[in-house]
């Protein structure tokens, strides 16, 4: 007998009767979510997802050309309107820029040493998975830039009560499309939960996602977002976008707020220019790296740092939100709630 794993594939063994309801289970929340998949150019239905994905409106360019698929994943991209064009799809290296995906390169343990772990991020994502099994038994859970675990975000991954639909710009283990979050392939309320990471920085439009974000949520559904403030150009030509606590309270206006606050203080984000002032000087990324670890111990006096002063030099900041049926917070409102974060 038979028992299928994440990838479709079989391995031989003797199956019980709760292995065969577990696989079931599986093959019935994977068909949903994939019956949930829209194109991103007029919204219609996607035929042929797994083999040969293409939008099922006769009248759409897209019925036609079809969308490419890349290790196996199918590429629901608007290529009319998105900064990434078709062609970088073509092969499996699919990524416009190199990855770490498994974050084990001297590089990324540097950048570990020198700025330590999100301070943050898993207790936060311990307080979403609860949130989110209030309005669910099995929550499902859209992530957004998912192709890297994001720091902290393990939990996502581990609970065996969450579905968990992977995307990102390039291909992974841990995705299951390829999309830009601009025109997210969903149909509406597709989501209990959305959770995207260090991504609002490297999108062209941050209130479009926001709004797509909403879209795509359940009543009620729940969002944790992670955007950088004070930090240097990191994605090199896709690099856009800061947010202060209170710029990023207003892109997503149309959520009521559960919590806010900075990730990281002042002191990661001095380490963040020190590497940068190397780079100024012609130090590449690894050396610049290199020479940013003697300061490593500048992070540790962010637990010090409270109050708005210290939000106002986070490196970057957070929102944990619900989604409203209207607006959530008027622009008159924002001084207060600067005021508020002191």
């Amino acid at each position: 007998m038979h028992q299928i794993d994440k990838f479709g594939s079989y391995e031989v063994f003797t199956i019980t009767r709760a292995s065969r309801r577990l696989i079931e289970s599986y093959s019935n929340r994977t068909a949903q979510w994939q019956d949930k998949t829209r194109c991103p150019r007029c919204a219609a239905a996607i035929l042929y997802l797994e083999s040969q994905p293409r939008c099922s409106s006769s009248g759409c360019v897209y019925h036609t050309a079809g969308f490419p698929l890349v290790n196996e994943q199918p590429v629901l991209i608007d290529f009319e309107s998105s900064i990434f064009d078709r062609p970088n799809y073509r092969s499996d290296n699919d990524s416009v820029l190199d990855r770490d995906v498994d974050r084990r390169s001297w590089g990324s343990l540097a950048h570990r040493l020198a700025f330590g772990k999100n301070p943050v991020a898993a207790s936060n994502c311990t307080r979403f998975i609860k949130l989110l099994k209030q309005l669910s038994g099995r929550p499902t859970v859209l992530v957004i830039g998912g192709a890297t675990i994001g720091s902290g975000a393990d939990d996502l991954y581990s609970d065996p009560l969450l579905d968990v639909v992977g995307t990102d710009v390039f291909s992974s283990r841990n995705t299951v499309i390829v999309a830009d979050a601009h025109k997210l392939p969903f149909e509406d309320g597709s989501f209990d939960g959305v959770w995207i990471q260090a991504v609002l920085e490297h999108v062209l439009e941050p209130a479009m996602v926001a709004a797509e974000i909403h879209r795509v949520l359940r009543r009620s559904g729940l969002v944790y977002a992670e955007t950088p403030f004070m930090q240097q150009v990191h994605e090199k030509a896709y690099d856009f976008s800061r947010f202060t606590q209170s710029g990023h309270r207003w892109l997503f206006r149309h959520f009521t707020e559960i919590d806010a606050g900075p990730v990281s203080g002042p002191g990661v984000a001095l380490l963040w220019s020190i590497r940068y002032f190397w780079r100024a000087f012609g130090a590449g990324d690894k050396l610049s790296r290199l020479l940013a670890l003697p300061f490593f111990w500048l992070r540790f006096l962010d637990r010090f740092a409270y109050g708005r002063a210290a939000t106002d030099a986070a490196s970057g900041v957070f929102f944990l939100g619900r989604r409203a049926e209207q607006q959530a917070i008027d622009a008159n409102a924002m001084p207060r709630y600067y005021e508020d974060q002191g």
